[in-house]
């Protein structure tokens, strides 16, 4: 990143501020939903997945902190499916069981394949995801088996670019209260980015670590606005924001497609 001009650090900051917002507001996206931006400004997902991997550990573990620090009841009180507490730790072990290998093997995958195949291939599943938006056609599971194929699918997609998200949440959805989806998501994604940033030190990938100083704050404001996004969103139906973000997200994948192609 030290080779980027001006211009482009200021997209990429606002970039990382929609990626904090979209993370904190909806559980998933600081990478699906901000990785298409990242990649029209500098196309090398190797650049920029480490910098959204420290953020999302970083804002997962606060906000997972934050929940569960407040009195009793004001969380999720103890019911019928387990203790109190904003994580459902016996539902996230048993799918990361699923998860783990798939996610290995991608992680692999994203090591080892060109930087513009890579790019291609996240522009696809993007364009895939962003057309379920506008069509208001969510991934949705509704056998055992599903289950089962959308868990490895998205820890394999999760493992190459850390945009499996969708995938696993059309599963988690199904049997988890809205109450305590988020939460469990981000202790999902915590353990799977921490494998990940495992096999980035591992391969001496570099970190982008002198840009976390002022990329981190960025993040932080999108952060606050997300959390005050996400109470209102409980309250509601975001049919009409998820839309517009499809048209959005299609438009941009479909840019990247194309310079790609041509490029």
């Amino acid at each position: 990143m030290s080779e980027l001009s001006l211009i482009q650090y200021l997209l990429i900051a606002l970039v990382f501020v929609w990626s904090g917002f979209v993370r904190s507001g909806l559980a998933f996206g600081g990478a699906v939903l901000s990785l298409p931006f990242l990649l029209l400004i500098h196309n090398d997902p190797l650049v920029f997945l480490p910098i959204i991997s420290v953020h999302l550990l970083v804002f997962s573990s606060l906000t997972i902190w934050m929940n569960n620090r407040k009195p009793a009841g004001s969380a999720v009180s103890e019911d019928s499916t387990g203790p109190a507490g904003t994580v459902d730790w016996q539902y996230l072990w048993k799918i990361l069981g699923i998860m783990i290998v798939p996610k290995l093997i991608g992680v692999f995958g994203l090591i080892t394949l060109p930087s513009a195949v890579m790019s291609s291939i996240i522009f696809v599943i993007v364009s895939v995801y962003a057309v379920s938006y506008i069509l208001n056609k969510p991934f949705r599971s509704k056998s055992p088996f599903v289950d089962t194929v959308f868990l490895m699918l998205g820890g394999y997609i999760s493992g190459t670019s850390l945009i499996g998200a969708p995938l696993v949440i059309a599963v988690a959805a199904q049997h988890l209260p809205k109450e305590r989806l988020r939460d469990t998501l981000f202790a999902l994604w915590f353990i799977l980015v921490t494998i990940k940033m495992a096999a980035f030190v591992w391969a001496d990938i570099d970190l982008q670590l002198i840009h976390h100083l002022w990329l981190l704050p960025c993040a932080t404001v999108g952060h606050v606005l997300g959390l005050w996004f996400h109470e209102r969103m409980l309250k509601s139906e975001p049919r009409v924001f998820f839309r517009f973000l499809g048209v959005v997200l299609l438009v941009v994948s479909s840019l990247g497609l194309w310079r790609g192609l041509a490029g």
